[in-house]
């Protein structure tokens, strides 16, 4: 697929992999509405990608579990460029807590940040992604298919979203819309630096090892790639399509194989 040109929004792109996702993007010649709520790191990253790459970038203050920061995002990507080719709902939270222990304010945050975020998006983009054909994007997680002890709100959150992708890909299949749930495996990006506690608070500190993982950069070129072949479903590591092969046909095994790997993280929970 030719992205020159295309419009891009972006949520989450100041850090990880929605910056990782701006720099591939903008590479392959499209434009660029990125949001997130440090704007001034992401004017930095607007103004950069331009410069490298001779796009045009806009950068949006954008808080995704806001309803009326979802409506502003789309109207100034519509208000640069006239059109919205494809919506990568990407900004979200994570968290590391027993449900016992956990203050439900957390959960809450989540599902806004996490659903509510892609919901608020997606529902003010969909008109103009209908003239264009376009694509949408929810970066999820093998979470969204297997819950993870201690994770119980990013679970809860991935699943929702999971759900609302694959009814809204059936609204939607006669109307040339392409839509894509992309489900990265540990990736080395900060969401697990500012993984919520029980409390609330951020970590700030990781229990994996991050020189294993993923990278965002390899993250966003299989998005793209992804998105030029329209997948429908984009699982990226042999380990993340095992365990969704073992959820489904041998659930009990997948009980027992993802007890005992969380059992061997840093500072187990379980």
């Amino acid at each position: 697929m030719d992205f020159k040109d295309k419009v891009v929004i972006i949520t989450g792109a100041s850090s990880g992999i929605g910056k990782a996702c701006a720099e591939e993007f903008a590479k392959r010649g499209a434009n660029l509405v990125l949001a997130a709520r440090q704007y001034v790191t992401l004017c930095e990253i607007t103004s950069e990608l331009g410069e490298r790459f001779g796009v045009k970038a806009v950068a949006v203050q954008a808080d995704v579990s806001n309803e009326e920061d979802c409506k502003m995002l789309v109207k100034q990507g519509m208000l640069t460029f006239g059109k919205i080719d494809i919506l990568i709902n990407n900004a979200g939270l994570s968290m590391r807590a027993l449900f016992a222990d956990l203050d439900l304010s957390v959960l809450k945050n989540l599902m806004d940040v996490n659903f509510w975020g892609t919901v608020y998006c997606t529902k003010y983009a969909l008109p103009e992604l209908v003239k264009t054909k376009g694509t949408i994007v929810g970066v999820s997680s093998i979470a969204g298919y297997r819950g993870l002890p201690g994770r119980s709100g990013y679970s809860a959150s991935k699943f929702a979203m999971n759900g609302f992708m694959e009814s809204l890909r059936l609204e939607l299949r006669e109307k040339g819309v392409h839509v894509m749930v992309a489900c990265p495996g540990f990736t080395a990006s900060n969401i697990r630096f500012t993984a919520l506690a029980k409390d609330g608070s951020s970590h700030g500190d990781t229990n994996m090892e991050e020189g294993k993982m993923m990278t965002s950069e390899e993250v966003a070129k299989n998005i793209a790639e992804g998105i030029g072949a329209r997948k429908r479903t984009l699982v990226m590591t042999g380990q993340g399509k095992l365990t969704v092969w073992l959820n489904k046909l041998l659930p009990s095994l997948a009980d027992k194989l993802v007890f005992n790997h969380y059992k061997k993280e840093k500072n187990p929970l379980i």
